[in-house]
């Protein structure tokens, strides 16, 4: 039986809860670097705590995918578990930027700032697979490309949001520069500001939402009653994956290898290349490092405004290849440029490769899969996304050794090369587009 067409506003509520998680997600992603740095991590090692993230990533939502497909309860099925995430996120958020401010030393709050990043993604992961869920539940196949076009259109503008708070606290008058070791204001509010805005979306879309009981799922989806609570084996789901999951999972490598280095190397590249300055400790590098939410904050303009073209493309590969092709473009052009506000085009570049990450996999995917399994299929194909960046943040300081400048009291310069190195690897992601082919399980 075909599932029903959902208005407009009922797939807004299923992915409204989505802005507030993406707005703990964008303050990890611009400030994780910048906050280990100034806790004294080394830029050769700066990449071995982005490891972190993704790993909890590869471990809770494979779990997450598979308890939640056989939880069937008064609260729902996929919403218990993104009320835990949001929680523990919310709690997490309040530790983290104050790792610096308990007297610790260097190696103990470093060590405190890694526990607390790990609770975090953790956290995260656990709230925000819900939303992709829910959304593969609920929403029919001609819908779908449009339902995730406005999850991503939420998840940009709760990148935004996140992004900008360091930078429009400072512009406020918030300190944003710290005593030695500690983090500066400007980033503890933004994190304290962006729990609260998470918990209340999280509110909002599990009092708008009634998930579907089991008879409901299974007639919809085409499945007997049964099979919802037959036990899975991750392993042999793994094995009998449909061809488009592995050949997405080989874009989404060369994609979200790209992007850990945006998310690890954009602070030290432009602090050095537009601020002339490589040290955590001055004015200038914490510009630079107010500025990257700025940019990264283009980016989700970017990306919001790219995510109402895509629907727009006869050939969903066409579409998601260009807006690869797009983003190395603009990885590419922050190496040759000094001037920030001219990095604004590089990074509305960026932004169309990450609208077409964030809707693209998931509407192909979903539609190759049948209605059994869903959550345990989309909890493992987010490995496709935690893999890659173990592996960049493995290899990271070894390609910055080779891509990279002179030492320079004893910190890397040339950190900007890397994005360079992502736009490379963009590049192979949208030639690995055209080996996809979609074709619904049986």
């Amino acid at each position: 039986m075909q599932k029903p067409t959902l208005s407009f506003w009922q797939m807004w509520n299923l992915s409204f809860g989505f802005f507030g998680v993406q707005i703990a997600y964008a303050l990890q992603s611009a400030n994780i670097s910048r906050i280990f740095a100034t806790l004294g991590a080394d830029p050769h090692t700066l990449s071995f705590f982005w490891v972190l993230p993704p790993l909890m990533g590869m471990i809770v939502q494979p779990i997450v995918g598979s308890m939640s497909d056989k939880t069937w309860c008064k609260w729902g099925r996929r919403k218990p578990y993104l009320y835990i995430g949001a929680i523990v996120a919310v709690i997490v958020m309040a530790l983290l930027p104050n790792s610096g401010s308990f007297d610790m030393t260097v190696k103990a709050a470093l060590a405190f700032g890694a526990i607390m990043l790990m609770l975090l993604d953790t956290s995260i992961n656990m709230a925000m697979q819900p939303f992709k869920m829910m959304v593969g539940d609920m929403v029919n196949d001609e819908q779908k490309t449009k339902a995730y076009s406005i999850q991503s259109l939420l998840c940009n503008a709760g990148s935004l949001v996140g992004y900008l708070f360091p930078y429009i606290f400072t512009w406020l008058g918030v300190k944003s520069v710290a005593p030695e070791g500690q983090i500066p204001d400007t980033v503890t509010w933004s994190f304290y500001i962006g729990a609260a805005i998470l918990i209340l979306c999280v509110l909002y879309t599990g009092s708008t939402v009634k998930e579907w009981n089991p008879e409901d799922y299974a007639k919809y989806n085409g499945i007997k009653r049964e099979e919802n609570e037959e036990k899975q084996n991750l392993l042999q789901l793994l094995i009998h994956a449909p061809k488009a999951f592995w050949q997405i999972g080989l874009v989404q490598f060369f994609c979200w290898f790209a992007f850990l280095y945006m998310w690890t190397y954009t602070t030290g590249g432009i602090a050095e290349t537009v601020w002339g300055s490589i040290n955590p400790g001055t004015q200038e590098y914490q510009a630079a490092g107010d500025w990257t939410g700025v940019l990264f904050a283009v980016q989700a303009i970017g990306s919001i405004l790219w995510a109402m073209v895509l629907p727009m493309f006869r050939s969903a590969k066409v579409g998601y290849s260009l807006s690869l092709l797009l983003g190395a473009a603009g990885f590419i052009s922050t190496y040759f440029i000094t001037n920030q506000y001219m990095l604004f085009v590089s990074f509305l570049l960026i932004g169309c490769a990450w609208a077409a990450m964030l809707a693209m996999p998931f509407a192909l995917l979903t539609s190759s899969l049948s209605g059994k399994a869903m959550g345990s299929y989309l909890g493992l194909f987010n490995c496709t996304i935690c893999l890659p960046q173990i592996v960049a943040s493995l290899v990271g300081g070894v390609i910055l050794g080779y891509v990279g400048g002179d030492l320079v009291d004893g910190v890397q310069t040339g950190q900007i090369a890397m994005l360079v190195v992502a736009g490379v690897s963009l590049i192979l992601g949208a030639v690995a587009v055209f080996g996809i082919t979609v074709k619904r399980e049986e």
